[in-house]
């Protein structure tokens, strides 16, 4: 992964700068993260450092694919997967290590259903995108998560990406389905 990789910004409408720790199209310096299919959530966060806090579970997020993943990636950078994305066991801490590292958004051909209900109930966007694998490092990609929209700006080409839901976009607006609810019980009482 080094040198060369993609930037990243999420825009459009609501979703820019509301509850999530998406950059917005003028920051420098965002990178993709690309990674292939069946990529399991003990890779992801391994099973042998979920005794500690989510920190320490991080620092060791990926590193049997990538060991330098954890040390490298900065607050605004998506990781790319192609089919299959968190397959395996349902821990939460996997797409919470990403989010903890400051991964903005994940984008993948498929995602393992239960992490997918959990990244986007801790408030981080996984993009479902059929054609994540034409994303190559090096390439500006700008995603919308509320559209569906993702652009390419390197090559010129958009790719049809499933819009996520309004009610699921407006738990990650919120920061996730616990700040959510809390906003929720604030408002009625």
């Amino acid at each position: 992964m080094g040198a060369g990789l993609s930037r990243f910004a999420v825009y459009g409408g609501r979703f820019r700068g509301g509850g999530s720790n998406c950059r917005s199209a003028g920051d420098a310096a965002v990178r993709a993260w690309v990674f292939g299919d069946d990529i399991d959530t003990d890779a992801i966060a391994p099973g042998r450092y979920l005794k500690f806090d989510i920190g320490q579970v991080a620092r060791h997020c990926l590193e049997t694919i990538d060991p330098g993943f954890s040390s490298s990636v900065r607050k605004g950078d998506v990781v790319v997967g192609g089919r299959n994305f968190g397959t395996g066991s349902s821990r939460e801490q996997a797409p919470e290590a990403l989010k903890h590292l400051g991964i903005a958004a994940l984008i993948a051909e498929s995602f393992a259903g239960l992490f997918y209900r959990n990244a986007i109930n801790l408030g981080l966007p996984a993009v479902v995108c059929p054609q994540a694998k034409r994303i190559r490092p090096g390439d500006d990609v700008h995603v919308d998560p509320a559209s569906g929209r993702l652009e390419n700006r390197t090559t010129g080409e958009e790719l049809d990406c499933e819009p996520i839901p309004e009610f699921l976009m407006q738990l990650i607006r919120d920061g996730g389905l616990v700040a959510h609810l809390e906003k929720r019980l604030r408002t009625t009482s």
